[in-house]
């Protein structure tokens, strides 16, 4: 491993939790390059699974609420 490499460990550590977290999914997504796996973390499977309960249940929003939301996000 290269010094750089383990350098930067300790100094995260001494980071803004907020700042630490925004390293974390950048790091999965290098760590899951080899398998081509995303590795899901707590908030996102939890995320997921309640949109699949959300579809069983069928609650879904309209399509003119979609369309705000895309417009606010630059999409339409």
């Amino acid at each position: 491993m290269s010094q750089t490499a383990k350098d930067v460990p300790r100094r995260i550590e001494t980071w803004p939790k907020e700042d630490q977290e925004g390293v974390a999914e950048p790091a999965r997504d290098i760590e899951a390059r080899p398998s081509r796996l995303y590795l899901l973390d707590d908030q996102e499977e939890a995320a997921i699974r309640e949109g699949l309960a959300q579809l069983d249940r069928e609650e879904w929003v309209d399509e003119e609420d979609m369309k705000v939301l895309w417009k606010r996000c630059g999409i339409l």
